[in-house]
């Protein structure tokens, strides 16, 4: 290694570091992008670091989450629930979209707060104590999604927090608490740990849900009717169609 490329390597690593450091600090995407998105950076460069990243974050997620209990008192409080509302604003109604999906297929009375068909308006003006919402709040914090759950919890409901930082400012209002890693190379906060908890509170919740395989069938059933998706194939049948060679006339 040339004295340029160890000298290369310490500034890359001292970066890095930095990088780290400010990703509490840099809320803003445009400040991200320029600590961590150098220039002078490969494609390779940016990928590792990035794959670094996510690994490093998934993992120091999943690992808190199976010790603080945080997921099945969550899943225990969605299953418990007469009425399961989820939402968040910006990024966090991805999150809530990806949640409602999995949800919705296996349990009853699943709403998702889109602003259309549900806005906060018409949850707030019914809520019982039976109720839960799930809500997705990440820096920078929108301030809908706050004021939708300190509202929802001062009528009376249960909130589950899915959020970024133990202080994040729902936190204290929450009857469960999910707190996701989402530390990022990329000018991004990081989604991964995100997806994953969704993935993994959905699943801890189907496992316990009665009636979880008769929904799933009858959904099978109608998906079925409706042609909803491409029929079933076995590969080998493709390998084995024979190749159309008919031939098309050309003016």
């Amino acid at each position: 290694m040339t004295e340029h490329d160890d000298a290369q390597q310490r500034e890359d690593e001292r970066a890095q570091q930095a990088s780290r450091g400010n990703n509490r600090t840099l809320s803003s995407p445009q400040d991200r992008y320029g600590e961590r998105l150098r220039a002078n950076m490969s494609a390779e460069m940016i990928q590792a670091r990035v794959i670094e990243s996510e690994t490093r974050s998934l993992a120091q997620t999943l690992d808190e989450l199976a010790v603080n209990g945080e997921v099945p008192r969550a899943a225990a409080l969605i299953l418990g629930a007469r009425r399961r509302y989820i939402g968040g604003e910006g990024k966090g109604f991805a999150y809530a979209q990806l949640l409602n999906a999995d949800l919705s297929a296996t349990l009853s009375n699943v709403f998702l707060i889109d602003g259309r068909g549900l806005s906060p308006l018409t949850v707030l003006t019914d809520v019982r104590s039976t109720d839960v919402l799930i809500v997705f709040s990440m820096r920078r914090y929108r301030e809908e999604t706050i004021k939708l759950g300190r509202l929802f919890h001062e009528a009376g409901g249960q909130l589950v927090v899915i959020t970024d930082a133990e202080d994040a400012p729902l936190a204290s209002l929450a009857s469960a608490l999910i707190r996701v890693h989402t530390e990022s190379e990329s000018y991004a906060d990081s989604p991964t740990a995100v997806a994953a908890v969704c993935h993994l509170l959905s699943a801890l919740t189907t496992a316990s849900a009665k009636g979880a395989r008769r929904r799933l069938a009858v959904r099978d059933q109608y998906s079925a009717e409706l042609s909803l998706y491409l029929p079933d194939t076995d590969p080998a049948e493709l390998d084995s169609a024979p190749a159309d060679t008919t031939t098309k006339d050309h003016p």
